[in-house]
């Protein structure tokens, strides 16, 4: 339950600062409360096992280098590094969650239409699982 709320805060902090032009200040409580709320919900060593396995430590250096850069005080550059990082680590959970979007009703009709479609197929077809 910690978890769950320390990682919905840091996903309101970050979705906030960067609706605020890139507030320093949120994107680092944001950043600092996403990591630690993954760290409960998962776990301290299924977190470090996950972060560090081999075949996603470019994935790891990305997300981590943004984090460090945000909160050095660069935040447009670290949040760059931090989203490229975030769909390397994750990529192979974005068929799970395609494929859940689409049978909820309303969202599911959206990412039906025909311009959506062909881009959604494309996040969904991901072969990396992890």
């Amino acid at each position: 339950e910690i978890g769950m709320g320390l990682t919905g805060f840091g996903v309101f902090f970050l979705f906030f600062g960067m609706i605020l032009f890139f507030d320093k200040a949120l994107l680092a409580i944001g950043n600092v409360l996403f990591v630690a709320g993954l760290s409960f919900v998962i776990g301290l060593e299924r977190t470090f096992r996950f972060f560090f396995q081999r075949h996603k430590m470019k994935a790891t250096g990305f997300f981590l280098g943004g984090v460090v850069i945000v909160l050095i005080g660069w935040p447009l550059i670290g949040m760059i590094l931090e989203i490229y990082g975030f769909f390397l680590l994750f990529r192979g959970f974005f068929p799970v969650v395609v494929g859940f979007i689409r049978r909820v009703p309303v969202l599911g009709y959206l990412l039906n239409l025909p311009g959506i479609s062909s881009l959604v197929d494309k996040v969904g077809e991901s072969n990396n699982m992890v």
